[in-house]
């Protein structure tokens, strides 16, 4: 099995390029189990008194003490349960993992390989806006907390500045370089 990390900052794309990777692989996306992760940890709780997610990211986006907190209580749980899926998955050729951070320290050594999937910032900010329904200051902010980091170490960067189409036929050259079309 070839296991894959799939990252992009705020909305880079990455989830586009998840939904085309679903027609054909096995796709997690770590978003949706941190999501389960923060409804069912009583450290959260302690730590921010909500469960809810868009009040403790209205915390931790503009409090990096915080977000470090969180980071230490969501980062372990999230890698046990990437070690676990792999060993489920072990006969399956192909496994993605989709986060955004996925290079921080806790994740290295997981992965085989990593596709970066970046969008200019003046394009991700107006994707930002529209999907999240952010002012521009709330928006920036959010980007602002995010490093590319993980582009510079990833195996193959996908450049989501265009349509679908070509964003399916730049996926799909990796997915040839990678032997799994």
């Amino acid at each position: 099995m070839i296991k894959i990390a799939l990252q992009g900052l705020i909305a880079s794309g990455k989830s586009e390029v998840e939904k085309l990777l679903e027609k054909r692989f096995l796709v997690v996306d770590l978003d949706k189990v941190s999501n389960v992760i923060l409804k069912n940890s009583k450290k959260v709780f302690e730590e921010f008194e909500t469960f809810d997610k868009k009040k403790i990211a209205s915390i931790v986006f503009y409090d990096s003490k915080k977000l470090l907190k969180l980071e230490g209580i969501i980062y372990p749980k999230l890698k046990q349960y990437i070690i676990d899926l792999f060993k489920k998955h072990e006969k399956t050729p192909a496994v993605f993992v989709s986060g955004a951070l996925l290079y921080k320290e806790q994740f290295e050594g997981l992965f085989d390989k990593t596709i970066f999937v970046d969008a200019p910032y003046n394009l991700r900010l107006e994707r930002l806006k529209q999907r999240n329904g952010l002012n521009e200051a709330q928006a920036k902010k959010r980007m602002d907390c995010q490093v590319d980091k993980g582009k510079n170490q990833a195996d193959f960067i996908i450049e989501n500045n265009s349509s679908i189409e070509e964003l399916s036929k730049k996926l799909d050259s990796i997915l040839l370089k990678l032997n799994l079309i």
